[in-house]
């Protein structure tokens, strides 16, 4: 969830989900790019000779000094002979690396770039598997305002013992650990996270806990891990007073561990609480997007000191045991007092976010878009379709068109907070211009099993929908995603109503969003405007039928009937 937007407190859903990591908020004049954002933004020829295969992470964190002392193995496949490249290794100040060991036998040598790491490796063979272990230490960014602002989390609990974690997607995990901080590369067979903390505290992490032991010196050492492929920047560790209940789910894929961690004077609240959101979430997800895309890694619900985030398979809880988020309704529409607004949209980018990983920052609305989406598909489900209509409606007053939804590739940008409602908005007019639900899930289970555990880019998507639905929606993207925009949609009735002429004007060349309207006792009303005047025959109730509300409540356009020419 990248970014959270103060609009919430106004009304508006967007708010509740949009929020910048790290202060790099969406502004209104163009940004001016520097090396750095290229260097942490782009694929250069040190980053794409290797392609990393596991990481194996341990730290030890100082709660009275705010440092951390650590190591992060990196297993890696050499994809192209490296002779003369040096290997760009990712780790923000103030952290600093103290060395560099190859193949567990080789000391490299490095310089420092800003937060780039230029490591000496020898020559290397495509195909061959090789590791680095970087040693490092330090004083670590910390979170001021987490997750809005990105870092490492020094907290205490409401009693006053300590807590500690991360939040860093967008900001980069390279603000706590050494990486290839770039969206596309995952780790392809998975990840572990070794913790060392104080024996009076507990720590959780992503995946399966793989063992803990009492070091008989006051610490106590926790390992996880995780099998699937996971974003570098959902590697995170919940350090506090936990105690844990579970369950056995049966979903699609069969049995399903759900772990619960709370901190303990939560306790008797969470276990009547968060069962019940969880499993209608996955009762609602599984049905339109397949199956939990984490089966072996299981799923956790993990309390945390700031409002959420979708850490893949450990999602972090912080909305109060509320419904809404934190008590307030985003949609304006009431739908939204009906569930837990976190739980819901965070364990929704499990499939959109988690499961398929955008390439590049630029395309993160198909993380966010999507699992804003899924928040209106998740009242469908459980409350209907009408619902589900108001409810999408309702967070479209969170679009402000300050900015495109996507952004300069390759510089590590973030488009407008736009890309949550707006895509939503426009997810939700493709299905309706498409009057096939089971065409629209089809695609929708589609994407999650075509580009299972893989990045992905925002035109593999596009094309997928419009190869899926036998319609070209390319320039219905474009106008959304990359142009600031509303359409128009100008009409007129003429012969004495019996006939509609229509046309889409504000827009780009080529915009062809179907419109398609229903009521009951009048035929179903279909058209494909474009920029040129169109005209249809209306049959009886179709006139009536055909108003500007009516269309504005289906559909992100501006409605607007002109005089005849």
């Amino acid at each position: 969830m990248a970014n959270l937007l103060k609009s919430l407190f106004t009304g508006a859903l967007l708010a509740l989900v949009c929020f910048v990591h790290g202060g790099a908020r969406a502004q209104t004049k163009p940004k001016t790019y520097t090396h750095a954002d290229t260097l942490r933004g782009s694929l250069n020829p040190e980053r794409t000779w290797w392609d990393v295969m596991r990481y194996d992470l341990s730290f030890k964190p100082d709660f009275n000094n705010k440092r951390i002392t650590g190591s992060n193995k990196i297993t890696y496949k050499v994809v192209k002979a490296s002779a003369g490249l040096k290997m760009q290794i990712d780790l923000m100040d103030p952290l600093v690396i103290d060395s560099i060991v190859y193949n567990n036998s080789l000391p490299l040598k490095f310089s420092k770039e800003g937060a780039v790491w230029h490591v000496a490796s020898p020559a290397q063979k495509p195909a061959a598997i090789n590791n680095v272990i970087i040693y490092y230490h330090g004083k670590v960014h910390e979170a001021i305002r987490p997750p809005w602002d990105g870092g490492f989390i020094f907290a205490k609990d409401s009693i006053g013992r300590p807590y500690m974690s991360v939040a860093c997607q967008g900001l980069g995990a390279s603000v706590w650990y050494p990486n290839k901080d770039h969206q596309s590369d995952e780790p392809d067979k998975g990840a572990s996270l070794t913790m060392t903390v104080p024996d009076t505290l507990v720590a959780v992490a992503n995946g399966r806990m793989e063992f803990k032991k009492d070091n008989g010196d006051g610490t106590v050492t926790y390992k996880y891990g995780v099998v699937n492929p996971i974003s570098n920047y959902c590697i995170i560790p919940y350090i506090g007073k936990y105690v844990n209940f579970k369950e056995i789910y049966a979903g699609e894929k069969g049995p399903l561990t759900l772990n619960y961690w709370v901190l303990d004077y939560n306790l008797a609240r969470a276990r009547p609480y968060m069962p019940p959101q969880v499993r209608q979430m996955l009762k609602s997800f599984e049905y339109w997007f397949g199956p939990y895309p984490f089966y072996e890694d299981g799923y956790q619900l993990i309390d945390a000191a700031h409002t959420g985030m979708e850490h893949q398979s450990a999602v972090s809880y912080g909305n109060q045991y509320k419904f809404g988020y934190r008590g307030r309704d985003g949609s304006g529409t009431g739908w939204g007092m009906k569930w837990d607004f976190i739980i819901i949209h965070e364990s929704g980018h499990e499939w959109f976010g988690n499961n398929l990983t955008t390439n590049d920052l630029a395309d993160m609305w198909v993380h966010e878009g999507f699992t804003n989406y899924s928040e209106t598909l998740f009242v469908d489900y459980i409350f209907g379709k009408e619902a589900a209509n108001q409810y999408n409606k309702g967070i479209r007053r969170g679009i402000r068109n300050d900015i495109t939804v996507i952004p300069a590739y390759g510089v590590n940008a973030q488009g407008s907070g736009d890309m949550y409602p707006k895509p939503s908005n426009m997810l939700h007019a493709i299905r309706h211009g498409l009057d096939n639900d089971e065409q629209f899930r089809a695609i929708l289970r589609g994407l999650n099993k075509t580009f299972y555990h893989r990045t992905i880019t925002s035109a593999q998507v596009e094309r997928y929908i419009s190869a899926q639905t036998k319609y070209d929606f390319s320039k219905v993207f474009d106008q959304y995603l990359r142009t600031v925009q509303i359409p128009r949609l100008e009409y007129y009735f003429k012969e004495n109503g019996r006939q509609l002429a229509y046309r889409y004007t504000g827009c780009v060349k080529g915009f062809n969003l179907p419109i398609l309207l229903k009521k009951a006792g009048a035929p179903v009303l279909r058209i494909i405007p474009g920029d040129e005047w169109k005209t249809l025959d209306l049959k009886a109730g179709q006139k009536e039928m055909f108003t500007a509300a009516a269309v504005e409540d289906m559909y992100y356009v501006k409605t607007l009937e002109v005089t005849q020419p």
